[in-house]
């Protein structure tokens, strides 16, 4: 049974489509990677799956509740922005804390690995005004993986991070997709969409051009390297072609 099923997606601003006709399948236990220039629809199709903003038609089922009124699915979602922003006033262990309170988290039923394995340990009493973008970026991780999400949306995760934190971050992103978790990444690293996408979503002008494994877009373009055969893939879709749904 599929996860979240997007069906007609769309959402207007004012004259302007921002999102047009998308539609959508995507399973437990896979990582999607959702790619494409600047202005393409892939921020507004992550607020419209997050609830934070509402389309104009269509629409989306998430683990068989539709994406309205009711916020309650988003208990089943972390979700990690590319720009965290916390109330600055706390420590990181006070927001840890107040996370649990929002969460209703039982004792013992968050998921801490990422507190040691990304340093958040020893950031636990600074304030969150004295982090820089980096430590906050962790911060976002363990707050978005902590509480064993079902759907994990990370947009652009690795931003801001070192080398060694961010492969601590992919690793974990692939640990989530063997317990299962549905897994959404917006990236413009190919080496990262190559290496863990199950799929590739490209969106262009507000429309869903192709979702294929990142695979089959080599092999059609003989080419071994994602950055290499995506540019010639693309090149040769027809306009408006819609591919692999």
């Amino acid at each position: 049974m599929d996860r979240i099923v997007i069906e007609g997606l769309g959402k207007r601003y004012g004259r302007q489509w921002a999102l047009r006709g998308v539609n959508a399948r995507f399973a437990p236990g896979e990582v999607v990677m959702v790619i494409g220039p600047n202005g393409s629809g892939k921020t507004t199709l992550i607020k419209c799956l997050l609830g934070l903003v509402h389309a104009t038609e269509g629409g989306i089922v998430v683990s068989g509740k539709p994406v309205g009124k009711d916020p309650s699915y988003r208990a089943g979602i972390g979700y990690m922005p590319q720009l965290a922003e916390f109330p600055r006033e706390l420590t990181v262990e006070q927001l840890l804390r107040m996370m649990n309170d929002i969460r209703d988290a039982r004792s013992g039923s968050s998921d801490d690995r990422l507190i040691n394995l990304l340093g958040v340990d020893a950031l636990l009493d600074k304030r969150i005004s004295a982090l820089s973008g980096g430590m906050r970026q962790k911060v976002s991780a363990v707050l978005a993986f902590r509480y064993r999400p079902e759907i994990l949306v990370l947009d652009e995760p690795t931003a801001g991070l070192d080398p060694v934190s961010a492969g601590k971050l992919l690793d974990a992103v692939m640990r989530a997709r063997r317990e299962g978790a549905t897994v959404i990444i917006t990236s413009h690293i190919m080496e990262e969409v190559q290496r863990l996408g199950d799929r590739v979503v490209y969106m262009e002008d507000g429309r869903l051009r192709f979702t294929l494994p990142p695979e089959l877009i080599a092999e059609a373009t003989g080419e071994k390297s994602l950055s290499a055969a995506l540019p010639k893939y693309i090149a040769q879709l027809p306009p408006q072609h819609v591919e692999g749904l």
